[in-house]
């Protein structure tokens, strides 16, 4: 099924609840039916957005173009054997139904990814991480289709070009495919990742360790730190946290010997944003209708009726003042639609 929608209002599909609409949005849950509409309407790529559940977007202004919003949201185990299980999931799913499903069936690999807001289309787009895990962690493949010719894709994880927050869909490919589902590799043995921040603490204050606990944990840990977009408006993580330097850390170091950083490859270190961003002092700053959250400096809010040149503004005066105070550029982990 495929439905057609002019001027269509967008407040319910993004995050941020800007009140925005779209010149024209198309519905479906059905793979062939988008295929047989981009022969037959021939559209221009430039002119085509995919819109999943909207959690990492923001809206400059109306939409003039089209937006995909795809409903697939099958789930079909493909193959599994004593230690592997591939799940192919519908680009339409919630990502955290998903997640849901596998804790549910003792499926290891995503519990750590818990709770992130968003489809399961956007995961390999974005590459989603939390707590240590990245969706390129368990992506065995990615399936799509072209939105210039309909054709048909299919991208290994290698192909994919993963990186922090980075894939190809949102470099080489971007703007030119719709993802129609993501088959997954999960482990069917007990193998957990509880190495970052407070996790396995939190996981045993729970009770024993298990897929289910530590669910609960991420989720809990989430709740305590995030406003829930349902009630305020938000996109989660602002800025992605910036790679600088090992020279520059050092340097920095003598000033603020608390900064916090992870060693990566290649002499750099990864600093948290939202650190920066608090030592600042921006955490709990307004400026009009669009804040920073007081509970977690990285992520900026909607407080009412506020516009995406309102969330702008602030990131922007954000980013102008980390680079004066500390020689760091912050880059957005939001996708800017103008």
């Amino acid at each position: 099924m495929l439905q057609k929608h002019e001027n269509y209002p967008l407040k319910e599909l993004n995050t941020f609840h800007f009140d925005v609409s779209a010149k024209e949005l198309i519905v479906t849950d059905s793979v062939n039916d988008i295929r047989e509409w981009i022969i037959q309407e021939k559209p221009s790529a430039e002119n085509i957005l995919v819109l999943g559940g909207g959690s990492n977007l923001l809206f400059a202004s109306d939409y003039t173009g089209t937006l995909i919003h795809p409903l697939f949201d099958q789930i079909k185990i493909i193959y599994e054997d004593n230690d592997t299980v591939l799940i192919e999931t519908g680009a339409g799913k919630k990502w955290d139904d998903f997640v849901e499903f596998c804790v549910n069936n003792s499926y290891y690999g995503v519990e750590n990814l818990s709770l992130i807001p968003g489809t399961v289309g956007a995961a390999p787009v974005q590459n989603i991480g939390a707590y240590g895990c990245e969706a390129k962690d368990v992506i065995e493949k990615v399936n799509g289709i072209f939105l210039d010719s309909a054709g048909l894709l299919t991208l290994y994880n290698s192909e994919c070009r993963f990186g922090y927050r980075n894939s190809i869909f949102k470099n080489e490919l971007k703007n030119r495919t719709l993802v129609t589902s993501v088959v997954f590799r999960l482990s069917k043995k007990e193998t957990y990742n509880l190495s970052y921040g407070r996790l396995e603490e939190k996981t045993k204050e729970l009770g024993e360790i298990n897929l289910q606990n530590i669910r609960k944990a991420v989720i809990d840990i989430r709740g305590s730190k995030l406003p829930d977009p349902d009630i305020t408006g938000n996109a989660g993580s602002f800025f992605k946290n910036p790679e600088i330097s090992t020279e520059l850390f050092d340097r920095l170091r003598e000033d603020y010997p608390d900064i916090p950083g992870y060693p990566l490859d290649k002499g750099k270190m990864k600093i948290p944003a939202g650190w920066l961003i608090d030592k600042a002092g921006w955490k709990g700053k307004t400026m009009g209708k669009a804040a920073v959250h007081s509970d977690q400096a990285l992520v900026l809010i909607n407080r009412g009726d506020a516009s995406g040149t309102d969330i702008l503004e602030l990131a922007s005066a954000i980013e102008k003042d980390i680079k004066n105070k500390f020689g760091i550029g912050l880059e957005k982990e939001v996708i800017v639609i103008r």
